[in-house]
């Protein structure tokens, strides 16, 4: 009988999937984003050289003293206009989007429009 996969490893099989085709260089980084039920993270990352250029999430204080709540749109929305600025700062203005394996919906969506809105490029 088939089992169905577990949420999270029916995630990482996507993002899998999706990091075949995805990768991040040094004139294009990658945007890589995590949602947890409580948080959203966001990294841009070399992958040539394996290393984090820049990261946000709500978890730290700047952007978390903005914030009532780290786990919904709002926060995405912040945390994209803070990966954005920061991105920017370091010279870097195009990237590549890595949703993660998770749809392109709700807190993905936010964070990616706000970025965007700030000035990256994607």
């Amino acid at each position: 009988m088939y089992k169905r996969p577990e949420r999270r490893e029916a995630r990482l099989r996507r993002h899998i999937r999706l990091r075949k085709k995805i990768s991040g260089t040094a004139e294009r980084p990658r945007l890589s984003v995590f949602r947890s039920l409580h948080h959203i993270y966001a990294q841009i990352i070399d992958d040539t050289k394996g290393i984090t250029l820049v990261s946000a999430s709500s978890v730290e204080p700047e952007i978390r003293s903005q914030l009532k709540y780290g786990g919904n749109i709002a926060a995405a929305q912040v945390v994209g206009a803070a990966i954005a600025k920061k991105a920017l700062q370091n010279g870097i203005k195009a990237v590549v989007f890595d949703r993660g394996g998770y749809i392109y919906h709700g807190r993905i969506k936010a964070l990616a429009d706000a970025a965007r809105e700030n000035g990256l490029e994607f």
